[in-house]
């Protein structure tokens, strides 16, 4: 399985609102939260305004990539990565959210696509990534651990218990 990260554009419309499509069906939420923000229906709308170019209102800016798996021509999930940790994130969020679509997990996707997404934060100048994940996901916490993280706390929020995990780029 050949994956690449890539970003929203017309030329993925039919990959994305397909993923979209399926994720929505199930009724469980989506992750990461910047691809369900906005609503696909109006794509060009929604490739215009996925990505925060500029701190307001809680939000850091950020970019947002779809995983196109080459070989059968799918996106099977998405990154959204943090330029940089506020004080909400560095609690509870971290700088990598990430989701594999329903039907492509348990493929070794997530594991992928976080190697690729670390590639990204390495082009931004991000030394050290945060990421978070519900500890009752342990296939989340497997794909963090395979590609370096290290636990470093567990926190209480919203009834959740979150594990943080820090990952160390070279």
């Amino acid at each position: 399985m050949k994956l690449r990260l890539v970003k929203a554009s017309i030329q993925y419309r039919a990959q994305i609102t397909d993923m979209l499509d399926e994720w929505y069906k199930t009724g469980e939420k989506i992750i990461p939260y910047a691809i369900r923000r906005l609503d696909y229906h109006d794509f060009d709308s929604y490739c215009a305004n996925l990505e925060i170019k500029d701190e307001k209102s809680g939000l850091v800016p950020d970019s947002t990539f779809f995983c196109l798996d080459e070989d059968r021509n799918i996106i099977v999930g998405a990154v959204n990565i943090r330029h940089y940790l506020n004080e909400s994130l560095l609690l509870n969020g971290g700088h990598i959210g990430d989701g594999v679509r329903p039907s492509e997990r348990r493929k070794g996707i997530a594991t992928q696509m976080i190697r690729l997404a670390l590639d990204e934060c390495r082009k931004l100048g991000i030394e050290k990534v945060l990421m978070v994940c519900n500890k009752e996901n342990i296939a989340s916490a497997k794909s963090i651990r395979k590609n370096g993280g290290v636990l470093e706390n567990e926190i209480e929020a919203d009834g959740i218990t979150e594990q943080r995990y820090w990952i160390q780029l070279e």
